[in-house]
């Protein structure tokens, strides 16, 4: 009987269809199915739409803080006490020349990302200048994460080349009033209506460990199959002090890696990516997380640092996978080899830690 589960569970994603609620909460249990059989499942359908290909983002945060929404978990929030480096927008140089660097780092695709709730008219004509300048120059995939935008805003950027438009579900719509409070869930599906609208790619992600249920967790996968999220960034919450949010709660390495399951079962051709906490919370069960998702972030977070780009990539190529970018994965870790077998000696009070106990 037990076997019999996981050959439905097969033969319903191959068919196309959503899995039922009562199944998808017991791939989240850990005391039910098995998880090596649930990564197995899941990668089977990883690989069926992504081969061994795993896709490098890098992230720029060109607008640090100065944000009047109340995100319990965001540095940026009006709430928040963090020590962060806030700055407005940045200049159109600093821009283009992080988006050369992450081709140059290996990266498919270059992704803003702005603080606040929307995005005046100002902005978005700055930004249909730089897309543009960008997609001339190299041959990168680029995402805007914008806030909230008009119809007309998000054709500006749509005629300007926009690939993909990234606005976060972040929770399911029954806990999210205990995360903000200052805009809706609503909204934000609104937001994602309006960029499908116009024909732009849509990413939306959430983030696990701030309270929610298995419940949540499952509406979450649902909800994004049912907007059609061509990318989905699962993020495990980093505690940043001063956020109001506290300590994650209920996340351990095999929950992780059992929630990246349910995504890519429940949305089997989307680009699914293990983003922010993904060294936090996998911890020395990262590398397998790569079986089920096809998608990493370079170069760290918003906010907060991630593991080297050596190590990424280093990572990357002991599973076994291979990036899809114009660089070799082996010359950009030649570039970093320095970082990824630096040798330190133990100093005399490693070595003989006892000497002077006798």
């Amino acid at each position: 009987m037990i076997d019999d589960i996981y050959q439905d569970i097969y033969s319903k994603v191959e068919k196309g269809d959503a899995l039922r609620r009562d199944v998808a909460l017991r791939i989240l249990d850990l005391n039910d199915l098995d998880t090596f059989s649930l990564l197995h499942l899941a990668y089977l359908f990883r690989r069926k739409y992504y081969s061994n290909v795993v896709l490098l983002h890098v992230i720029n945060n060109v607008q640090n803080g100065h944000c009047g929404e109340d995100c319990q978990y965001c540095a940026q929030s009006k709430l928040s006490a963090a020590d962060i480096e806030e700055y407005p927008m940045k200049s159109d140089s600093e821009i283009l020349g992080e988006a050369e660097a992450a081709y140059q780092a290996g990266a498919y695709r270059y992704c803003m990302v702005f603080s606040g709730r929307g995005s005046p008219n100002e902005r978005i004509d700055r930004l249909v200048k730089i897309i543009r300048n960008i997609k001339q120059r190299w041959p990168i995939e680029v995402c805007v994460s914008p806030g909230t935008i008009t119809l007309d805003q998000a054709r500006k950027l749509k005629d300007a080349g926009l690939d993909r438009l990234n606005h976060n579900l972040n929770t399911s719509k029954g806990y999210y009033s205990k995360i903000c409070t200052t805009h809706s869930y609503e909204e934000r599906v609104r937001t994602l209506k309006v960029a499908r609208s116009v024909g732009l790619s849509v990413c939306s992600g959430v983030i696990l460990g701030m309270g929610e249920v298995p419940q949540d967790v499952v509406e979450m996968a649902m909800k994004l199959r049912e907007v059609k999220a061509e990318s989905i960034p699962v993020n495990f919450l980093i505690p940043i002090p001063g956020t109001p949010i506290g300590t994650p709660k209920g996340l351990s390495p095999e929950y992780c890696l059992r929630v990246l399951c349910l995504f890519r079962l429940l949305n089997p051709e989307a680009e699914i990516r293990i983003a922010a906490g993904r060294e936090m919370h996998l911890r020395s069960l990262e590398p397998i997380g790569l079986y089920v998702a096809n998608s990493l972030f370079l170069q760290g977070y918003l906010n907060v640092k991630g593991e080297s780009n050596a190590r990424t990539l280093q990572m990357i190529k002991d599973m076994g996978f291979r990036i899809s970018s114009e660089m070799k994965l082996d010359d950009l870790l030649k570039e970093d080899d320095e970082q990824l077998f630096q040798m330190d000696f133990k100093d005399e009070l490693e070595l003989r830690p006892f000497k002077n106990k006798e």
